[in-house]
């Protein structure tokens, strides 16, 4: 080909339209004076894309994938996640059966100065009481109108692990020969006090509770409580967990303080019921939530 040739044929092609202002090519793609600029991929970007596609196609033959009438794709693998779930708990049930022998062999002093036993009862415990106690007490224990507080140290039964075992194995005025039972009884309904003499004994256990009020002896309740409520609550108002009898003169109330609160108590009588979980849960599940339950406030020490 001639230079003249060549120059017909430079003459012929067509002219590239480059953009003024970024100096790229256009495609030749104009929208109301909107030319489109011809910005290919990075080769990188490609790649990655080619590797996908690669990749998504091996992951279609050898996962299950692809849905179908009757559910979708196998796989070349077999993999299922229902096979994934039941390996993974299986390998939970046989951590758990590797502690659990030897928290059945273990009395709860040994389990208590064991660092892996306790671990392993309070994750145990924990589980337990947000299946079965968290309705009524909390999910943190924190216990709700007519249910007890578990943080604090205010314990009508006692809070030493034995005793906390014992009233979650039988529980509290429930139908069994071994559950703890007390009863208070309605004061008004039964007739047993007039309506003055309740509120005479309801400012008389107001003023228990009042570390800075008058001498409580010269009130006119005083005598009603003496000769009514000093047999399960003490003389001073301190309480007696013999009886599940709370004491009168901190400012831990389970129904409420006020007033009415108070005055309701001592007319209609409270006598609240907390299953025997013996015969709802397994032995070894009791004594995790009772050791869950009392470090929850501390507790106290066993005698």
């Amino acid at each position: 080909m001639t230079n003249k040739d060549k120059d017909l044929a430079n003459e012929n092609a067509p002219k590239k339209d480059i953009d003024e202002l970024s100096g790229v090519e256009t495609t030749g793609h104009e929208w109301d004076g909107l030319k489109e600029l011809n910005n290919p991929l990075p080769r990188w970007w490609l790649w990655v894309l080619y590797v996908s596609i690669i990749w998504s196609v091996w992951y279609f033959v050898v996962y299950p994938a692809w849905p179908t009438l009757d559910g979708a794709t196998k796989g070349t693998s077999g993999y299922t996640q229902y096979k994934e779930l039941k390996s993974s708990q299986a390998e939970i049930e046989a951590r758990k059966a590797a502690y659990m022998d030897k928290f059945e062999k273990s009395d709860f002093e040994t389990i208590m100065n064991d660092e892996a036993l306790y671990n392993f009862a309070q994750a145990g415990g924990a589980s337990a009481f947000k299946d079965n106690c968290a309705t009524c007490h909390g999910t943190g224990g924190q216990g709700l109108d007519g249910y007890p507080n578990l943080n604090d140290d205010d314990w009508l039964w006692g809070g030493s692990l034995s005793d906390i075992y014992y009233t979650i194995n039988y529980g509290i005025r429930h139908d069994n020969i071994d559950s703890r039972t007390s009863l208070m009884p309605a004061f008004g309904k039964e007739g047993t006090l007039t309506r003055d003499e309740i509120n005479q004994t309801v400012d008389y256990v107001l003023a228990l509770a009042d570390k800075h009020g008058a001498d409580v002896t010269e009130m006119p309740g005083h005598v009603i409580y003496q000769q009514h409520c000093a047999s399960c609550h003490g003389e001073e108002g301190k309480g007696e967990r013999a009886f599940g009898a709370p004491n009168l003169t901190d400012a831990i109330w389970l129904y409420g303080k006020k007033r009415g609160d108070i005055y309701k108590t001592i007319f209609s009588s409270r006598n609240g019921v907390m299953p025997a979980w013996n015969t709802r849960l397994d032995p070894q599940t009791v004594r995790q939530l009772a050791i869950y339950v009392h470090q929850l406030g501390g507790g106290e020490e066993e005698e």
